[in-house]
């Protein structure tokens, strides 16, 4: 790789971590699709632009099942990868269409009330007190609930959750002495003791109806249920969380646009949009790997080629956004790149987009006078090349 190229531009330092968007803006004039080294040790493209960033996402060309590649791996993490995150067509339609049956617009629709119920309960444990963490006690146990309740796994053990979910995201076990590999043991693990005793006793719930369904002809095989539980459980309540605190700290660090959301709280819809294009809770593409050798937006890629597209990069394109750096709750609905595009757009973006909404609009109606309890800069922003999103919210309620 030409040296010029391989130098990371600021990328993926602590600081960038925290603000990442003034890289992305010389990235977008200079080399909008530029050639990097990950942090994992790999060297792929790293798209910036939305025109490029949209087009690629739904470009066959560039495929998801690296093992069309480079062979099928027997790494405990490859259980995480038989889903439809990680696969084409044809395999992509049918694990997709079974996961599809839980998130239908009708299904989404009929648990608003049982959101506003989770919702209610976690306010009112926070009302008795001066100062909570917002992530630890509102934005990650409402969807982490409700994910579970969906796929019928005990939500007490959600903490479990998040531990092996972080670990797998961010790349690191969080514990001393214990490696992502230990948490990606004990997930596996979990699971298969839950699926026997579903198999024993099956409900209503989704993994029920996973484990003894079939879509034309079509069953889940071992690994596929593996895979597709874990993203389930993974993507289901992480995108939310991010999503929530996000939203809490954009509206925070512009008052102007909080007081608008109060006055206005049928503008909720708007103001989760712009959150979600202003500061995005997926910051990178999950992985894509040229399929041939071929030309795209005038860079030569080769088969094999790694690449990932920085939605938060595209979703602050000034080409494709006016005023891409100001959060503006009136903005009218944009098509930004938060859930991505194509046939990989983010089966859960109805169900997170309803968490969103019910959870912001009854925070700032029960708490209308939030505001941080540390300095802005003190936040410690989440590690790893998927989420957006900060460990901890301390906030001052009363």
């Amino acid at each position: 790789m030409d040296s010029s190229h391989s130098k990371n531009a600021g990328l993926f330092s602590h600081e960038f971590t925290r603000n990442p968007y003034p890289v992305y803006s010389k990235l977008r004039r200079m080399d909008p699709i530029h050639q990097v080294r990950f942090p994992d040790g790999q060297h792929g493209w790293l798209v910036t632009r939305y025109e490029d960033g949209a087009a690629l996402l739904k470009d066959p060309r560039f495929i998801k099942d690296f093992s069309k590649l480079y062979g099928s791996s027997m790494d405990q993490m490859s259980v995480f990868t038989q889903n439809m995150l990680f696969s084409d067509p044809p395999d992509h339609k049918r694990l997709r269409g079974l996961a599809q049956k839980a998130f239908t617009p009708k299904m989404i629709a009929g648990m608003r009330g049982r959101i506003e119920e989770i919702t209610e309960e976690l306010l009112a444990e926070m009302a008795n007190k001066d100062q909570v963490d917002l992530i630890d006690e509102f934005a990650f146990p409402l969807p982490i609930i409700v994910i579970c309740e969906i796929l019928g796994v005990p939500s007490e053990d959600r903490d479990k959750f998040r531990r092996w979910s972080n670990s797998l995201i961010e790349g690191t076990s969080g514990e001393a002495g214990v490696s992502v590999y230990e948490h990606m043991t004990q997930f596996v693990q979990y699971l298969g003791q839950w699926f026997a005793t579903v198999r024993e006793q099956p409900g209503e719930d989704l993994i029920s109806k996973l484990i003894i369904a079939e879509e034309e002809g079509d069953r889940l095989t071992e690994k596929e249920l593996y895979g597709l539980v874990s993203l389930l459980i993974i993507a289901g309540h992480e995108t939310t969380v991010n999503l929530i605190g996000n939203t809490v700290l954009s509206l925070l660090a512009n008052p102007e646009q909080q007081q608008l959301l109060k006055e206005n709280p049928e503008m909720i819809t708007q103001a989760l949009e712009e959150s979600l294009r202003f500061n995005g809770p997926v910051e990178f593409s999950t992985s894509r790997w040229a399929n041939e050798d071929m030309e795209f937006q005038g860079k030569q890629f080769h088969r094999g080629d790694l690449v990932v597209v920085s939605l938060n990069a595209a979703n602050h394109d000034p080409e494709r956004f006016l005023g891409p750096e100001v959060f503006d709750i009136r903005r009218e609905k944009s098509p930004h790149l938060a859930f991505g595009m194509g046939i990989h757009f983010c089966l859960g973006a109805p169900l997170a987009r309803l968490e969103g909404e019910i959870a912001i609009s009854k925070l700032l109606d029960r708490f209308p006078d939030l505001e941080l309890a540390v300095e802005e800069k003190e936040l410690d922003w989440r590690p790893g090349m998927i989420v957006r999103g900060v460990k901890e919210i301390p906030l001052r309620i009363q």
